[in-house]
């Protein structure tokens, strides 16, 4: 008998549920295909081993897809088969390369080269190395099985431009906003090379989407189990691939706890983030206990054995100048666009550099600021500021935690190192949704609107083809320009794919990225609900 003092509990409304409608839908599924074309593209376009360190992602996958362990930081090394791809790749014409098995027989057994891959947990690798299992690895060319495994990566991450969208269009409530939330991710070349590339980015990249994707939808009020249980499993799988995805805890744990102060008690709300928390170790703590338990450290260094600690040289010292300056450009650089298994080749350092001011000045000058004017024509966000410093929180982290391991690298070892842009794409979904926010109330009137998401809708895909076409032309055309006859002959003969391939995925690209920018450009930028 249910007793009249407690009354059933229902599930709230959802303040801020959106309305799509069949023509928004069908652009995000146009823009999502052209997301997933574009870093095809990317993955058959740059020649094999020119993304950071793939020899050594390879030659981890092919470890464990052969039946070996997972050794300490800094004792696994690579195999010698994976290094004779590399001089194959370097000396001879694809149609002479070897099928793994010929390169296993040949070169057995591991060389001096230290992999520090297994720094990280395995996780990903396992991937991996059961997809090259049911592929047959050992029958494919190198090169087949290093593509198959670059598709696989870009497959995975193709959904971040729905997450995008969701996150962007949950937030400002707007069908173009959230349309061009997904636009954004071809303004980052960067993100389409490490996305496309054999590496344990990939699923960091899309399980931190999902994280903030859910936080957002939590920020915003829904607050239904299966939210939270999804973002608990979400958390723990992103922690569980690599220590990029650490910051997302006392985030999400943040999140969860300011999350529906108005509806329930402080102590509610804790016990909610304890359990989500819970769940989430549970699920990817694993490694990072055994870490501190093994080794003193949450994450050792794969290379301490080859790169030891070190003085300054007699009379000089750590320089807080340097220091500043060889970040601020790494960090820069590595985030929008430079290219190669040693970032050999940029967009540009100025470009680089005016892109990052121009990103942090809209969004510090305007995503936070406290909404005071009123009317149709004002720009309302259905988080209020303290969401979207919460938000915030998850790209400040990264900032900070790498800036503070580089910087106890640089006293140690009197090297900066360990500063890389693509460290921040787990929160990109964060930055997208902050900088949609900003833009939208720095642009004002709806007129101002438009004028702005049509500059928007337009220059982010520039950048990203400028981007595209830069390093087509370092790799095939030496510097020359994107495209030309003896570019075109230097890929036949060393290319992975077809060039009719490439050529094909370039047309399909272009034809579907306009046909998403110019119907986004057409959708209402009023909130349809």
């Amino acid at each position: 008998m249910t007793s009249a003092s407690a009354p059933t509990h229902r599930a709230a409304p959802d303040p801020h549920r959106t309305v799509s409608t069949r023509a928004e839908r069908w652009t995000i599924a146009v823009l999502t295909v052209a997301f997933g074309l574009w870093l095809a593209l990317w993955a058959v376009l740059v020649p094999a081993f020119q993304a950071p360190d793939e020899v050594a992602h390879l030659d981890a996958a092919i470890q464990l897809a052969t039946g070996a362990g997972w050794p300490a930081p800094g004792s696994m090394h690579v195999t010698n088969a994976v290094l004779a791809a590399v001089q194959e790749q370097a000396t001879r014409p694809a149609s002479g390369w070897s099928t793994v098995t010929a390169l296993l027989s040949a070169h057995p057994g591991v060389s001096t080269t230290v992999n520090q891959m297994s720094q990280h947990p395995p996780t990903a690798y396992l991937v991996d190395a059961g997809l090259l299992r049911v592929l047959h690895f050992g029958s494919l060319r190198w090169d087949h099985a290093l593509v198959a495994l670059r598709l696989a990566d870009a497959l995975a991450v193709t959904p971040l431009a729905l997450l995008a969208w969701a996150s962007v269009r949950r937030v400002t409530r707007s069908p173009r906003a959230g349309l061009l939330g997904a636009v954004a991710l071809f303004a980052v070349p960067q993100l389409a090379s490490i996305a496309a590339s054999v590496t344990n980015d990939a699923p960091v990249l899309l399980l931190g989407g999902v994280v903030v994707w859910l936080t957002v939808r939590l920020l915003t009020g829904d607050m239904r189990r299966r939210v939270l249980a999804g973002l608990a499993v979400a958390l723990g799988l992103l922690v569980s691939v690599k220590g990029t995805g650490l910051p997302a805890v006392p985030f999400v744990g943040l999140a969860v706890l300011v999350a529906g102060a108005d509806r329930s008690r402080l102590g509610v709300r804790a016990l909610r983030t304890v359990a989500v928390l819970a769940v989430a170790a549970v699920i990817g703590g694993w490694w990072w206990v055994r870490n501190v338990v093994r080794y003193g450290t949450v994450q050792p260094d794969g290379y301490a054995g080859i790169r030891p600690d070190q003085p300054f040289p007699d009379g000089s010292g750590p320089s807080l100048a340097h220091f500043v300056d060889v970040s601020w450009g790494t960090l820069a650089r590595t985030f929008w666009g430079s290219f190669g298994g040693r970032a050999q080749v940029s967009i540009g350092d100025t470009a680089t550099a005016l892109l990052t001011v121009l990103a942090l000045v809209v969004v510090v000058g305007w995503a936070f600021r406290r909404r005071t004017a009123r009317g149709p024509g004002v720009h309302r966000s259905a988080l209020d500021r303290s969401g979207l410093v919460v938000l915030a929180v998850f790209p400040a982290l990264l900032v900070a935690l790498q800036t503070a391991s580089s910087w106890r690298a640089y006293l140690h070892t009197t090297q900066v190192a360990g500063t890389q842009g693509r460290y921040f794409f787990p929160a990109f979904v964060a930055l997208v949704v902050l900088g949609a926010v900003a833009w939208r109330r720095l642009a004002g009137s709806d007129g101002g609107r438009r004028v702005v998401g049509t500059v928007l809708g337009v220059g982010g895909p520039v950048v990203g083809l400028v981007g595209l076409g830069i390093a087509a032309s370092w790799f095939w055309n030496g510097a020359r320009g994107p495209l030309t006859a003896a570019g075109v002959e230097r890929y036949q003969a060393s290319g992975s794919a077809p060039f009719e391939i490439v050529v094909v995925l370039g047309v399909a690209v272009a034809v579907t990225l306009t046909v998403g920018v110019l119907r986004a450009a057409r959708t209402p930028s009023d909130p349809l609900d």
